[in-house]
C-alpha cells in the first residue's frame, strides 16, 4: 500500500528524522489559511499524487507569496498530472501539500527495501540525488552503493557507515546521518514497510540532514496490524478495479493485454502469464484467487475480469491442492449464466476434484472449451481470440 508525501514525512518525522515543515489541504482555501504558519521565504507547492516524477510533470513549484501559491493552488488542484510512472491517463490531484523551503548544499539519494533473494533489507545510497536512480544506475552505477543489513532490532553503526559512506561527510554531518538510518530502520521494522525511498535527502547550507522527499510503501498482507496506517489508504489513488477485488480478498493487477486470467497461486499465475506472452498475446491482468476460493469469490473473480473492455478471451488455470476443482467448476458455470459471457472460455483444470469439475462443467451447457494441460490451454485460448 502506498501513501502520500506529506504522511510519509510525518511517519519518518515520527521516528526521529528531520523534515520541512509543511501543511496539506484539500482546497485552495485551506491551503492558503494553514500556510500562513509556515516560516518561510519560499514555498514549495507540491501536487499529492502515488507517483514520481512530479516535478518534470509540472506538479512541483516554488513560489514567493501567499498570492502566487493561491494563483499556483488554482492552477494545480484538479489537474491531471502525467509522469512516467503514472502511464498516459495521468492521475488526478486532489490534495496539495506546501512545506517551507531549505536552503540546499548537496543532494543524495537513499533508500531501504526488502532483498528477498537474501532475506535482509537492502539499503540503496548514491550521492546523486533528485534525479531517476535508474537513470543513474544506468549511466554511472558506480556512484550507488548497496548495503545489505541483517533483520534485528536495530541496526549496527558498523552498517550505518557502510551506507553513508559514499556521501562524504564530516563527524557532525556522520552524526547526523546514523541518526536518520537508525530512525529510518526502526520505522522500517516497526510498520511492516516494503520500501522507503528519500530523493532528495539533503545536507542543507545550515549543515542539517534533511529529508525533502519521502515515499513509503507498506506489506498489504501485514496492515492488520496497523489499523493507523490502513487509514492513511487514498482509494482516489487506486483502479477502481483493484479495489473491488480486494473487497472479495482477490490478488488483481490490470495489465494491457486481451487475454483475461484467473489462477490460483501467484506462482502459476505468473508462469501462465508468461505462456500467453509465448504464445504471442498479452495477457489483461494478474489474479490470483487464493487456495481457498468460494464459488462466490470465483464469480466475483469472472465479473472483475470481464468488466476489462479490453479482454478479448478468458483463461483459467486452476491446479487444485487446497482448492477443489470441482467447487471452482461451479464457480465458473452459476458466473456465466448470470452474466451471458460472450469472449471464448479456455478451462484447464488438474489436481483434487478436477474429474468432479470437469463434469459439471461439460455438464453446463456452456460454450467452453477444455484444455489438458497448461500448453494445451494456452495455444487453444491465443487461438480462440485470433
Amino acid at each position: 500500500m502506498n501513501i502520500h508525501e506529506h504522511q510519509a514525512k510525518k511517519i519518518l518525522q515520527k521516528y526521529g528524522a528531520v523534515v520541512p515543515k509543511g501543511i496539506y489541504a484539500l482546497s485552495v482555501e485551506e491551503l492558503v489559511e494553514k500556510a500562513k504558519s509556515l516560516k518561510t521565504e519560499k514555498f514549495i507547492l507540491k501536487a499529492q499524487i502515488h507517483a514520481g516524477g512530479r516535478g518534470k510533470a509540472g506538479g512541483v513549484k516554488v513560489l514567493n507569496t501567499l498570492d502566487e501559491l493561491k494563483i499556483a493552488a488554482k492552477e494545480l488542484l484538479g489537474k491531471t498530472l502525467i509522469t512516467h510512472q503514472t502511464g498516459p491517463e495521468g492521475r488526478v490531484v486532489k490534495r496539495l501539500y506546501v512545506e517551507e523551503s531549505s536552503n540546499i548544499e548537496k543532494e543524495y539519494y537513499l533508500s531501504c527495501l526488502i532483498d528477498r533473494s537474501s532475506s535482509k533489507i537492502a539499503f540503496i545510497s548514491s550521492d546523486q540525488g533528485g534525479m531517476d536512480i535508474e537513470e543513474v544506475a544506468s549511466k554511472t552505477p558506480q556512484k550507488i552503493i548497496t548495503t545489505k543489513v541483517e533483520i534485528s532490532d536495530q541496526i549496527s553503526d558498523f552498517d550505518c557507515e557502510k551506507i553513508i559512506e559514499i556521501f562524504n561527510l564530516s563527524n557532525d554531518e556522520k552524526k547526523q546521518a546514523f541518526l536518520l538510518i537508525k530512525s529510518i530502520y526502526k520505522m522500517f521494522i516497526s510498520t511492516d514497510a516494503n520500501m522507503v525511498e528519500i530523493n532528495p535527502l539533503i545536507l542543507s547550507k545550515e549543515k542539517k540532514i534533511i529529508c525533502l522527499d519521502a515515499k513509503v510503501n507498506f506489506d498489504s498482507n501485514a496492515l492488520f496490524k496497523h489499523p493507523e496506517i490502513m487509514e492513511l489508504r487514498d482509494l482516489n489513488e487506486e483502479d477502481p478495479t483493484e479495489i473491488k477485488a480486494s473487497k472479495f480478498d482477490l490478488s488483481y493487477i490490470k495489465l494491457n493485454g486481451n487475454i483475461g486470467c484467473m489462477v490460483n497461486g501467484a506462482g502459476l499465475a505468473m508462469a501462465t502469464m508468461d505462456i500467453i506472452k509465448l504464445y504471442g498475446k498479452e495477457p489483461a491482468n494478474f489474479l490470483d484467487v487464493g487456495g481457498g476460493a468460494s464459488k462466490e469469490k470465483v464469480s466475483a473473480a469472472l465479473k472483475i475480469i470481464l468488466s476489462d473492455k479490453n479482454v478479448k478471451g478468458i483463461l483459467i488455470n486452476i491446479f487444485g491442492g487446497i482448492m477443489r476443482c470441482d467447487i471452482l467448476a461451479q464457480g465458473v458455470v452459476d458466473a456465466a449464466k448470470e452474466m451471458n459471457i460472450s469472449v471464448p472460455l479456455v478451462v484447464r483444470l488438474a489436481g483434487t476434484k478436477f474429474k468432479e469439475g470437469k463434469k459439471i462443467l461439460d455438464n453446463s451447457e456452456l460454450k467452453l472449451i477444455s484444455a489438458e494441460s497448461l500448453d494445451d490451454a494456452a495455444k487453444k485460448i491465443v487461438e480462440a481470440v485470433k
